[in-house]
């Protein structure tokens, strides 16, 4: 996290001036922070709460009150679904002192333009309206709880010292959310304790006995990327690409690295790149961890499309 003195440091760094000029809808619909006071600040649905371009202009107006910090993340993104849930748990942990609001990068390009969103997840923080800087990857739950607290320590120095209540009157007929199938749940488990293996097996599971489960599938194409980054350091691993332009096992770190930091046409680019220098007899490989990656963005994303266009013109 940056250290300044106060937030007027980094006026400018991040233009919200679209998104804080747009008028905000009414009424707020569930999710979204309400307007009225309560007693002790705002009253709102929920701590952790989904932000749009169009909502966004009431988050920058609560965080007058209270810090907000933004997730900034994609479903495709396995760092993303590995960081998320420390930062609800740590946010809901501090009562009300902040609010998480969560950033579809994809959904949203207005917002990830504004944050200059180049890797994600990528979390920022909106004091008084104004952004802060936080962290970018998916970070230790202790190194979040730091940042966290210095984060308040800030928003002090800056007069924003408020806090929310959320409203506890559900309605009668609230759906109710229904449990994770057991290897479902054991495979967030083992992710949760960072036992990519443990989850693999169990995402592996699940596939063998319903094949057509497909949050199975993109659970295990997530756990397999994040296994397979887990430890790598990206200064090493792109030296190594640079000293083996065709070296298979290499390319691939990178391109992984590059994937789960949200430089989704770099991977593409630099596995495509390598599947046109290879032999014929080399290839299969390479297309296979494309088709992999692919699936992980998602099959209608337009980087996947030109991609796939530009993998089927080296094919044929």
């Amino acid at each position: 996290m940056t250290d300044p003195t106060s937030v007027a440091a980094l006026r400018g760094a991040v233009d919200l001036s679209a998104l804080r000029n747009r008028p905000a809808p009414a009424p707020a619909p569930a999710g979204d922070p309400a307007t009225s006071p309560g007693a002790g600040g705002p009253s709102i649905s929920s701590l952790v709460m989904d932000v749009t371009d169009e909502t966004f202009a009431q988050v920058l107006e609560l965080s007058r009150t209270v810090p907000v910090v933004v997730d900034l993340w994609a479903e495709w993104c396995g760092p993303c679904k590995q960081l998320s849930p420390v930062l609800e748990r740590v946010v809901t942990e501090l009562g009300g002192r902040l609010i998480l609001a969560k950033v579809d990068v994809d959904a949203n390009p207005q917002l990830s333009q504004a944050f200059r969103a180049q890797s994600i997840p990528m979390v920022v923080a909106l004091v008084a309206g104004q952004p802060v800087p936080l962290f970018t990857g998916a970070v230790p739950e202790q190194q979040v709880r730091e940042v966290f607290a210095q984060l308040l320590q800030l928003a002090a120095q800056n007069g924003v010292t408020g806090s929310v209540s959320v409203e506890t009157d559900a309605p009668a007929d609230a759906p109710v959310e229904p449990p994770l199938p057991p290897l479902h749940a054991e495979a967030f488990e083992a992710i949760e304790a960072g036992d990519y293996p443990r989850a693999i097996t169990a995402y592996e599971k699940a596939l063998a006995e319903n094949p057509r489960d497909t949050e199975a599938r993109a659970g295990l194409g997530q756990v397999r990327l994040l296994d397979r980054v887990q430890g790598l350091d990206l200064q090493a691993a792109r030296a190594a690409a640079a000293a083996g332009p065709t070296d298979v096992a290499a390319q691939f770190a990178v391109a992984d690295l590059d994937l789960a930091g949200g430089h989704v046409d770099d991977a593409f680019g630099r596995l495509l790149d390598l599947f046109a220098q290879l032999p014929d007899e080399d290839r299969a490989p390479v297309r296979e961890r494309l088709l992999e990656l692919f699936s992980l963005v998602g099959d209608a994303d337009p980087r996947v499309l030109r991609a796939r266009g530009r993998l089927a013109s080296l094919l044929f």
